[in-house]
């Protein structure tokens, strides 16, 4: 038997909704706690341009 970890990040992954996200950290025994949100960028012609959003929600164990 394996114990959760208390506390775990859940990404959004690409092609994913935040609802689906929040959905699969539900299905994985865990409630939110927080949210966090950072922008990834690329480097273009010596200027680094936003390409999205990073979001992560905090899940902590719910038991």
């Amino acid at each position: 038997m394996s114990a959760k970890k208390k506390t775990v990040w859940f990404e959004v992954e690409e092609g994913e909704s935040i609802e689906e996200c929040l959905d699969r950290l539900a299905a994985a025994g865990y409630r939110v706690a927080g949210r966090m949100e950072e922008p990834v960028f690329i480097e273009k012609n010596g200027e680094y341009v936003p390409i999205r959003q990073l979001i992560k929600f905090k899940g902590i164990l719910d038991e």
